[in-house]
């Protein structure tokens, strides 16, 4: 049996394979005619092959193969092409419109982008990407601890984040007065008419009543639909009283505020370009959490909403947690023995009424995380999208271990000698006596820190004593002796020459790490900046216009959005540890690390000023962290602290 290809009525004839191997009975009886039938045998195969005709080969003048599809063997039409009718859109689905919320996926700004986020950034298209964060838990269990690093993670992975503490806007409509600046969720409120800006809160607008504080009386009934100026002054008690559940009208008041702090929050989510909004209260009952989530779900339902509550089990750490409250905005200026009984009895007052979360949570499918010990144990429940996941992996990287970070350049590289970018370039000698300096001037600090920790035991007590305002915490209890100093750089040479001394020293902990390594320029690399500029003026311009989107051309190459993403797990790792750590990096890679710990906005992100020969000292703290920066003394082979340090935007950039 012969099987010819190609039956067109039009088309030239096309070689001929002829199998005359007898098909097997009940078999197809039509296959392709470039492959033996599905039973053949070897030997039937290499028969087909003796027949074929070489004279049709591909490889000879003339030939042209054609194939056995339903498009060779239609007939040859002759009227013209219908017009493509361009895609229309529509809904396939059971519903109009469509009701289901989109999927939830990657959502990393500059890496996940389409054609409707060029940048990167799905939440601009996408309300469902979105994310309300709720902070649940007594007070301090150290929520504005917890909402400040998570604030500051999202912001540096360019998610738009911002807290709204219920807090403060509660102490601006009791009339005191916070620290920091404009927006009643914001640190500070200079120059402004608190009694009237609080009243003004409350009436959505309208102007108020007068509120002062009184400590030593209840509160008048304040009537929150009375937009009318009254004469007689409202006066709202701050002590533990006003926390009590069983006060009325502290109770509705405190509801308002809540209520006006989360339409401020959504204001953000849904018209001020936000990605993250976080929520920083007690939000202590069912009652409370049910009505901020009706009230979002009635905004709108395609917002993702993520519990997330602080549990404090070790006596200790609550203690120390009470004690950094007396310096806050409650009690600046006040006794502290008196504060702290004050304090102790609001938490009391809300621990009458506290109901942790779980059941009511899970029923309605709600996703929350719970932390214990500010890290010691978390608790998952039905996790739902990246940021949500991505924000329970840092959380996990929580500890209040006393430790130190030091960040800083590599010592000067033939390279940088050039002015030219990236390479692989070795040190030159100044660039090996900066290793030196380095080492030396690191083994005494480490020396200096440890004698410094050992006296703060020695002078405190544990528990504190009365009256001690800032104890220290349990974790300074530790063996300090048995802390590891690490020392990381890239996998590049002038990185990791300049570790050596380190690396000889067997006190210390090198390790090299190819996401260290400095930001590639693709088809750049080598180049100095006043080449490209001659050579690629539109590349230049481009990157002057938009340092931190900008991505270098070429194989390879990167921009901040790419080293920011690749330093992801190296951030969550430096949080992890408890030991202290040198980084020995790159101009790139420097600016982004201190971006992430000196909270830095996206505009400073690729213009920050990393010159070489300055070294960064970060200490994390319950509070923050503190910071200081010392200079390279060339001549002196050491390294002199510049007081009042402040991150600049760099002025040379070849420095």
């Amino acid at each position: 049996m012969s099987h010819m290809i190609g039956s067109s009525a039009t088309a030239p004839s096309s070689p001929a394979i002829r199998a005359k191997q007898q098909p097997i009975p009940g078999a197809h009886q039509f296959h392709d005619g470039l492959l033996p039938p599905a039973a053949a045998s070897w030997s039937g195969s290499l028969r087909d092959l003796n027949d074929f005709d070489l004279s049709s080969h591909p490889t000879r003048p003339g030939f042209q193969q054609h194939y056995d599809s339903p498009y060779s063997r239609s007939i040859s039409s002759t009227a013209p092409g219908s017009p493509r009718i361009p895609p229309v859109r529509q809904n396939s689905g059971s519903h109009t419109p469509r009701v289901r919320p989109h999927a939830t996926t990657l959502n990393i700004p500059g890496m996940t982008r389409s054609k409707a986020s060029p940048d990167g950034r799905i939440p601009d298209r996408d309300v469902a990407a979105k994310l309300v964060i709720i902070m649940v838990g007594l007070p301090a269990r150290g929520k504005s601890y917890i909402t400040k690093k998570i604030q500051r993670y999202l912001s540096w992975q360019q998610h738009n984040t911002k807290i709204f503490n219920v807090g403060n806007r509660r102490r601006l409509a009791a009339g005191v007065a916070n620290s920091g600046s404009g927006s009643p969720t914001s640190a500070t409120n200079r120059g402004v008419d608190v009694p009237t800006q609080a009243a003004t809160i409350l009436l959505h607008g309208t102007k108020g009543p007068d509120i002062t504080v009184d400590d030593d009386h209840e509160p008048t009934k304040l009537d929150l639909n009375n937009g009318e100026r009254r004469s007689s002054r409202v006066k709202i008690d701050q002590s533990a009283k006003f926390f009590d559940p069983n006060n009325e009208i502290a109770a509705k008041l405190r509801e308002q505020v809540a209520l006006d702090t989360l339409d401020e929050l959504l204001a953000y989510l849904l018209h001020g370009g936000g990605a993250v909004g976080i929520l920083d209260a007690t939000n202590s009952t069912i009652k409370r959490r049910k009505l901020l989530v009706d009230h979002i779900k009635a905004r709108e339902p395609k917002l993702g909403i993520l519990f997330i509550e602080s549990i404090c089990d070790d006596e200790n750490l609550l203690e120390a947690n009470m004690r950094l409250k007396l310096s806050g905005p409650d009690y600046k200026d006040k006794d502290p023995i008196k504060s702290l009984a004050d304090f102790k009895e609001r938490v009391k007052a809300y621990e009458s009424a506290y109901e942790p979360l779980g059941k009511w949570e899970e029923d309605i499918h709600l996703q929350y995380i719970q932390m214990i010990d500010v890290g010691r144990k978390l608790v998952h429940h039905r996790l739902k999208g990246f940021l949500s996941g991505g924000i329970a992996s840092y959380l996990t990287t929580f500890n209040l271990s006393p430790r130190q970070i030091w960040i800083t350049r590599h010592g000067q590289s033939q390279d940088n000698q050039l002015q030219k970018l990236g390479g692989d370039s070795e040190l030159t000698e100044r660039g090996h006596c900066y290793g030196l300096a380095l080492y030396n001037f690191m083994t005494y600090k480490r020396k200096e820190w440890l004698i410094e920790q050992k006296n703060k035991i020695a002078q405190a007590s544990f528990p504190p004593l009365p009256g001690d305002n800032t104890p220290p915490y349990p974790e300074l209890n530790e063996e300090l002796e048995d802390k590891n100093f690490c020392v990381w750089t890239s996998m590049l040479r002038r990185s990791m020459q300049t570790a050596e001394y380190f690396d000889a020293d067997e006190d210390y902990d090198v390790k090299a790490w190819e996401m260290l390594n400095e930001l590639n320029a693709g088809s750049f690399e080598g180049m100095t900046y006043e080449e490209i500029a001659q050579r690629y003026p539109e590349e230049y311009r481009k990157r002057s216009q938009d340092k931190l989107q900008y991505i270098y051309p070429g194989v390879g190459g990167e921009g901040y959005l790419q080293v920011i993403s690749r330093l992801r797990d190296m951030v969550r790792e430096i949080e992890r540890i408890t030991d202290h750590l040198l980084i020995i990096g790159h101009r790139s890679v420097c600016r982004v690390l201190m971006a992430y710990f000196m909270d830095l906005t996206r505009d400073d992100i690729a213009d920050l000023d990393v010159p070489l020969g300055i070294l960064y000292a970060i200490e994390p703290k319950p509070y923050g962290i503190e910071f200081h920066a010392y200079k390279y003394n060339e001549e002196q082979g050491w390294f002199d602290e510049l007081p009042n340090y402040k991150p600049r935007k760099t002025v040379d950039r070849n420095s």
